[in-house]
């Protein structure tokens, strides 16, 4: 058993800020972001995380054809959620009218709409029946804009499907390496607690120094970690499939750098064709990235049916996530 994506949506703010936008407070440049990164424009919002969540939701079920009130379950991944609790899933199951759908929310930061397919998988094996999944990010609510070497990545998006359960062949491959935990991270804000002396957190858990509820990341340590992660979990995930990376017709990877995915292919031995690229227009979303890819590709058309399609994505954790599917 499988699955069979119903239908997509996704939320792109109205907002664009150019890489020029960058060089009034930070040093940078046009050429220098273009260079290392392959981003020329994201989308900033003051919109709600939970706001964006909810019209991608609502424009996957539209597309799938499916009521709200059909759905089984809801997992929604976030790192950028706009409540501690409750859950980004609780808020979108009330606001749509999800009344028979349980909620939750996952955090596998950048691969997390991979493992949330996985765990709808499962789910579908055991008797449910319409799953909707919504990646919704905000990272320009985490980002730190005194640091230019992270501050130009990261935009805002939220992408969603709804998925059922299929007779063809579904396949993924999940892992993790948290040795590299401090390479990719974020501190919560913690309140002062007048019954106990507060100790740093940094002092604790050795990560280095960040400021609190911005993202720290070590690009070097990344890039390494990231390419060797995209090639072994689609190659691992074409294994248990039952066919080979050159065999997928289309490869819709998490969008952090052009640099990471142009080395990743030729690991791959693939051209860059076959690889979904739209980091230029929207950054890094995390999440985010490959539901509103697919989105774009379904809207487009190109989602045929019998086409075999690889997803993958890495992230803070460390973790990486690639899953193989047919499209019917």
């Amino acid at each position: 058993m499988g699955i069979r994506i119903l239908g997509t949506g996704s939320y792109l703010p109205e907002n664009i800020v150019t890489n020029e936008d960058y060089t009034k407070f930070v040093d940078t440049s046009d050429e220098w972001i273009v260079k290392r990164t392959g981003i020329h424009r994201r989308r900033i919002t003051e919109t709600p995380t939970f706001v964006m969540a909810e019209a991608a939701a609502r424009r996957a079920l539209e597309d799938a054809g499916v009521s709200a009130e059909e759905l089984d379950l809801i997992i929604c991944t976030t790192v950028s959620n706009d409540y501690m609790t409750p859950s980004l899933a609780c808020v979108v199951q009330g606001r749509i009218g999800a009344k028979n759908a349980i909620a939750y929310d996952i955090n596998a930061a950048c691969a997390a709409f991979v493992y949330a397919l996985d765990m709808a998988n499962m789910y579908l094996k055991n008797g449910y029946r319409k799953i909707l999944i919504v990646s919704a990010e905000s990272l320009s609510k985490i980002t730190d804009y005194t640091d230019r070497s992270t501050c130009v990545l990261f935009g805002d998006a939220a992408g969603a499907c709804v998925v059922e359960a299929s007779d063809r062949p579904f396949a993924s491959c999940l892992g993790c390496d948290g040795t590299g935990a401090h390479s990719l991270f974020a501190r919560q804000h913690r309140n002062e607690i007048p019954l106990v002396e507060l100790q740093e957190l940094a002092e604790v858990d050795q990560f280095g120094p960040a400021r609190d509820g911005a993202i720290y990341m070590d690009g070097r340590e990344v890039y390494k970690f990231a390419v060797g992660a995209m090639s072994k979990a689609l190659t691992e995930a074409c294994e248990k499939f039952g066919t080979a990376p050159a065999e997928l017709d289309l490869i819709v990877p998490h969008q952090a750098n052009i640099r990471i995915i142009q080395t990743a292919a030729k690991e791959l031995g693939l051209p860059l064709e076959r690889f979904f690229v739209n980091i230029g227009e929207y950054g890094n979303t995390s999440s985010a990235c490959i539901p509103v890819g697919l989105d774009q590709l379904n809207r487009a058309g190109k989602l045929t049916s019998g086409a075999k399609v690889g997803l993958v994505g890495f992230g803070a954790g460390l973790v990486y996530g690639g899953c193989v599917f047919e499209v019917e």
